[in-house]
């Protein structure tokens, strides 16, 4: 047990979870459980997914018998409804809720299309506040009511709202249902929010592609028992937004090892809080760790964009890492779509791609003797000497480069039509996937001493395009790093 808490505080109490078919969810629905709880597991899976394991119905079972598996999508009211009244139905009453399940795109302002907005803030933001508000009657005649939300402190640092707007609106609005609700029912019920310090390991991180991700992260375990500390609390304790690693020291917890995947490993902190994402990016890269930015959302999240615009199970391995979910359903490659001249910016003044004169339709021959090579052209022309019919079958892919500094401009990489190519000036064909960012970083990443992931995070590094497609080229990068 843990240290301060060893007697059982949570026996017969019903507590209503949603996203709880598997990771975080799960595992507070699971901990739950050995108190001898009721657990309402209210989730979208309903059949098992083809790659990820559990539904509504397998996690139910787990917990032991006491649980009611609901169907439930937190953007429909009704669906909410029903579940709430089928859990006092069977139960008696619901003495927790716990706010788990949310979307996410973490695009940019201008390529936030509109529905994907209006998903994450009705599955987000409304979803939380109604499912709240359902459960409230209920929540306030219980003697231990309780509002959990799995959200963050409100961090105002723009760098947590430059490059996903609407994501961080979204997120925020279900920690201010916290201010707001803590005090409306002061005394009625206690209203909290929980935020992982670190990234946390479910079976979604088997998606994301990165070798041995699994040990930078810490198990749900942690989760779960800060989750039950804070459940453990009286009414009064309210209004709080609490980190897991820091109330787990407060309540007694010395070995932190226990929690992680691979003790001793660097692990990953989490987005949102006063960590300022250079040294961030300093210090794992500093450890040689790759990190993978995504991490604690697809773990918690129990839904996805569907064609409907439903949500439904955890994203799956094209829909990470680059910040982008393209439109499309899950499972589908996205591809990136023609724009108008206006979407995106070009250097202005004449173009160094093509020759002058009567040659001057024809393509410039990249990286000619009569023109000194610096270290960006040098890059460009390793990575063309590399490029070989199985990395081009293998990749499929063409990427733009919008380069800024002393050789700014234009430059692409194709592995997608003939033998591939690289070289300055517009991408042949359709791009793919386009990046933005210094000439000396674009050296720096290409030569490994700069990690995509930390440079994104920091905020060297913009990308749009298709998400799969980014993530292979950064595989790519491993093998031209050894060569570069």
């Amino acid at each position: 047990c843990l240290p301060n808490i060893c007697n059982p505080c949570l026996a017969g109490c019903t507590l209503f979870i949603t996203g709880a078919s598997r990771g975080i969810g799960k595992a507070i629905a699971l901990k739950a459980a050995k108190d001898g709880a009721n657990i309402v597991v209210a989730a979208k899976t309903g059949v098992p997914h083809r790659t990820l394991p559990g539904t509504i119905y397998s996690a139910a079972e787990e917990t032991g018998g006491k649980a009611l598996p609901c169907i439930v999508n937190v953007r429909e009211e009704d669906q909410i409804a029903e579940a709430v009244v089928l859990a006092v139905q069977k139960f008696g009453g619901i003495d927790v809720l716990v706010n788990n399940a949310s979307a996410i795109s973490l695009t940019g302002t201008l390529e936030t299309p509109t529905k994907k907005v209006d998903l994450m803030m009705s599955a987000n933001t409304r979803g939380t506040y109604l499912t709240s508000k359902l459960c409230l009657p209920y929540l306030r005649k219980s003697k231990i009511g309780h509002i959990l939300n799995i959200s963050p402190p409100i961090n105002l640092n723009p760098i947590w709202f430059k490059n996903h707007c609407a994501y961080t609106i979204s997120k925020y609005g279900m920690s201010m249902c916290v201010l707001g609700m803590a005090e409306e029912f002061r005394g009625e019920v206690a209203v909290n929010a929980l935020w992982p310090q670190t990234a946390i390991y479910t079976s979604a991180m088997d998606m994301l592609g990165g070798a041995n991700v699994e040990k930078q992260c810490r198990k749900t375990d942690i989760l779960a028992d800060a989750a039950y500390c804070i459940l453990s609390k009286p009414k009064s304790f309210t209004g709080n937004f609490i980190i897991d690693e820091v109330l787990l020291r407060e309540e007694g917890i010395k070995n932190f090892d226990v929690y992680a995947v691979a003790p001793g490993y660097p692990l990953i902190p989490d987005f949102f809080l006063d960590v300022d994402p250079d040294t961030i990016a300093m210090k794992m890269e500093a450890q040689g760790e790759k990190l993978l930015c995504l991490y604690h959302w697809l773990n918690q999240t129990e839904l996805r964009i569907g064609l409907s615009g439903d949500f439904k199970s955890p994203f799956t391995k094209t829909q990470v890492l680059i910040f982008l979910l393209a439109d499309g359903p899950i499972g589908a490659s996205p591809t990136f779509k023609e724009e108008k001249k206006q979407d995106i910016v070009k250097n202005e003044g004449p173009d160094k791609t093509k020759a002058e004169g009567p040659d001057r339709d024809k393509p410039h021959v990249h990286f000619a003797a009569d023109k000194p090579a610096g270290p960006v052209a040098e890059t460009f022309k390793l990575i063309k000497g590399m490029i070989n019919e199985d990395i081009v079958k293998a990749t499929q892919g063409v990427y733009q480069f919008e380069l800024s500094g002393e050789e700014g401009g234009t430059w692409y990489i194709d592995l997608k039509n003939k033998g591939g190519s690289a070289g300055i000036g517009e991408a042949p064909g359709k791009v793919d996937v386009i990046m933005n960012m210094s000439g000396n970083d674009f050296v720096k990443m290409f030569s490994g001493k700069l990690k995509p992931t930390m440079a994104f995070m920091s905020g060297k590094l913009t990308i749009r395009g298709d998400v799969a497609l980014a993530i292979r080229l950064e595989k790519l990068m491993a093998q031209f790093n050894s060569k570069l």
